[in-house]
């Protein structure tokens, strides 16, 4: 008798929780492979480039750009860009600080990153958020720029795995926050 409830204790489904741990290492083999394939032009140098494209410095320099030109859409791109900004900031910080998801490079003792990011989590990617709220807001106002910001939005995302700070899910859970926030913003403000 005890070996059949044993038997059927092996047989039983496993938990919830081992289905997650096989999804995070599947996340991890496919992290350190595309990590290692996006290192490969320039050993990370253009990734530290690309990454640094996307700090919050560029996004006041384009503001001020439009300005400089005369650009009649200066002033409602740079407010429609502060809204979304100050609905973004409180929101990403509040998902990464309760979600707590550790870095790749704090997961893995294998891997080495090439930089160390400013905090301990990664979900979601904040340059990449920031990215895609810049680019989505961008487009809707500019649409003259759309294929070119969403390019750079996704190379600021695929910069931070390459760099060794993000998994895969963190970019696009970050993608798709930054352009839900940034139209979230477009049509609060009424421009579309």
């Amino acid at each position: 008798m005890m070996m059949k409830t044993s038997s059927l204790a092996s047989n039983r489904k496993s938990p919830p929780l081992t289905k997650w741990m096989q999804v995070q290492q599947f996340e991890d083999r496919c992290f350190c492979w595309l990590s290692q394939q996006l290192r490969r032009p320039g050993d990370g140098a253009l990734a530290r480039w690309i990454s640094r494209s996307g700090d919050g410095y560029g996004y006041l320099i384009f503001s001020l750009a439009l300005f400089a030109v005369g650009s009649p859409l200066a002033l409602p791109v740079l407010q429609i860009l502060l809204l979304a900004f100050a609905l973004e900031l409180p929101i990403y910080w509040l998902l990464k600080n309760t979600l707590r998801r550790s870095r790749p490079y704090s997961r893995l003792p294998h891997f080495a990153s090439l930089i160390q990011a400013s905090d301990k989590f990664s979900f979601p990617s904040g340059h990449t958020t920031a990215a895609f709220l810049f680019a989505t807001v961008t487009a809707a106002m500019l649409p003259a720029l759309a294929i070119p910001v969403f390019i750079w939005a996704a190379l600021v995302g695929l910069s931070r795995i390459a760099l060794g700070v993000h998994y895969p899910t963190d970019i696009l859970a970050g993608a798709a926050l930054g352009s839900a926030l940034a139209w979230l913003a477009l049509s609060l403000s009424g421009a579309i």
